[in-house]
């Protein structure tokens, strides 16, 4: 079951965008895709139970049915009887909602569908862009024709106006160790289209900014750079073609580019999603990053399903954590490496079976023991080189090894043959990879933010620093002498 979630904000009253989307039929008279229609049976396009038949600018042909209408809560609810396009038991919601100036509209769009397997990404996709952001583009351009501009509107520049803001951030002048990394006056220029300009209240901290400051990962961000990938905070103003964020939303990222290490930044608003009530700001920025990990490397690059006998590697990590707990949530036996004792408790209490407790990367032995040596199905490795050999010996027949990390250093080559001996694969997945479609970023956010509400996982936050003591925070990571998540806090 696919679920496409759009919202936006359409500078209309409530009453004006609800008198248009009211007329079940109005759509061929607004949407940009939509070719001819007409309500079956001449029966009034606001009765529920009425069918819409129309004809796609493509060709294709669907009938819908209205199935609820809701004047007081602004609610409108229809489903696909059938259609050409593949999509089955479709159902879209509509709800609008009055801004709180009175003069424009909170339109949240929402439907799920069933596709054919293979191409439920590319409908996915098709519905979110072609139907929803193509129908609010139309929308706004049909009701400044029928109303013409809005109070809030007029006098008002589309998007952001105004001047630069002061701004703290920590930049490395060249790539080194953490002394390189210094904090310094700057400032956040105001969001041109596409953009948000936003206020940091908690920023993460990952071996991701180590690779970017030690050069390891230079490219992602040159000499000289701001670091970092993953904060929280709140949206200061938005640059035009901004829909799905307004001044004042509590907002959460993870995503490049690089830049997070500052008090404010100005940054592409496609990358960022609203923040639930429920979620705090360390909360998320401690989350996102390594929560959307997990959940792509326990759903999409390998799905772990209850049975499976997986290896974490640094499980009292921020990431190793939330695999522990979301693993063992998915019924899967979870072994874990760590490299003390206190971090065996914290791995263990997070869902960890059982810890293997290595300062020297050996661990295959131990692992092989707890199998009865049959090894176990996935290893999921942030390690690097220094485990290579381990992981080898460590995985069953049929394995997978997932390195999605290399604290001790880059893997070298992997001979093909060393993985023939049992049918190993390996893979090397990146998250900015799994979150480029805006649909699948919904759709993981979502999950992760659903897995923490219902306390099915619980995001550590044992480490905060100022955003000036960046570089000590770095210390204390590569030092291996934290637990959970590392933030720093503006």
């Amino acid at each position: 079951m696919q679920r496409v979630v759009r919202s936006t904000i359409i500078d209309a009253p409530v009453d004006h965008v609800w008198a248009v989307l009211r007329d079940f039929n109005s759509h061929v008279a607004w949407h940009p895709i939509i070719a001819e229609s007409v309500i079956e049976h001449g029966e009034p396009p606001d009765q529920v139970g009425c069918v819409r038949a129309f004809s796609l600018k493509s060709g294709d042909r669907i009938r819908e049915q209205l199935i609820a209408l809701d004047d007081d809560a602004y609610v409108s609810t229809y489903c696909i009887l059938d259609a050409t396009v593949p999509l089955e038991r479709y159902v879209a919601t509509i709800t609008l909602k009055p801004v709180t100036d009175g003069h424009r509209t909170f339109w949240h769009w929402e439907s799920t569908f069933d596709a054919p397997r293979g191409r439920e990404r590319e409908l996915a996709e098709m519905v979110a862009r072609d139907v929803y952001e193509g129908g609010f583009e139309a929308l706004r351009q049909h009701l400044a024709r029928l109303h013409g501009p809005t109070p809030s509107s007029r006098g008002r520049a589309s998007g952001a106006t105004g001047a630069a803001i002061e701004s703290t951030v920590v930049r490395y002048r060249g790539h080194g160790g953490p002394e390189v990394m210094i904090a310094e006056a700057d400032t956040a220029r105001p969001p041109g289209a596409g953009e948000v300009r936003l206020r940091h209240d908690a920023i993460g901290v990952n071996y991701l900014d180590v690779y970017m400051r030690n050069g390891l990962y230079g490219a992602l961000a040159p000499a000289p750079a701001v670091p970092g990938v993953e904060g929280a905070g709140r949206v200061i103003d938005v640059g035009p073609g901004v829909t799905h964020l307004l001044a004042g939303d509590r907002v959460a990222y993870a995503a490049l580019p690089a830049g997070a290490y500052a008090s404010i930044r100005t940054m592409p608003a496609e990358s960022i999603v609203r923040l639930p009530d429920a979620i705090d700001a360390e909360t998320a920025a401690g989350a996102m990053l390594k929560g959307l990990t997990a959940e792509y490397l326990l759903h999409r690059t390998c799905r772990v399903q209850a049975g499976d006998v997986i290896l974490v590697h640094a499980a009292a990590g921020g990431v190793g954590l939330l695999l522990c707990q979301w693993a063992r949530h998915l019924r899967a036996t979870v072994i874990g490496t760590v490299s003390t004792e206190d971090k065996a408790r914290n791995a263990r209490a997070a869902g960890c079976e059982h810890p293997v407790v290595t300062r020297d990367y050996r661990f295959a032995e131990e692992v092989l023991r707890i199998t009865s040596g049959r090894g176990v199905d996935v290893i999921y490795d942030g390690l690097g080189v220094a485990a290579v050999e381990q992981n080898l010996a460590s995985l069953a027949p049929c394995g997978r090894w997932v390195s999605y990390g290399q604290a001790s250093g880059p893997i070298a080559s992997i001979s093909p043959e060393a993985l023939t001996a049992k049918s190993l694969s390996l893979s090397r997945p990146v998250l900015f990879h799994y979150t480029a479609s805006r649909v699948a970023l919904d759709e993981m956010s979502e999950r992760l933010f659903g897995m923490i509400a219902a306390g099915n996982l619980r995001v550590r936050v044992d480490h905060r620093y100022p955003l000036a003591e960046a570089a000590e925070a770095h210390r204390a990571l590569e030092g291996r002498r934290t637990t959970g998540s590392v933030v720093l806090v503006p």
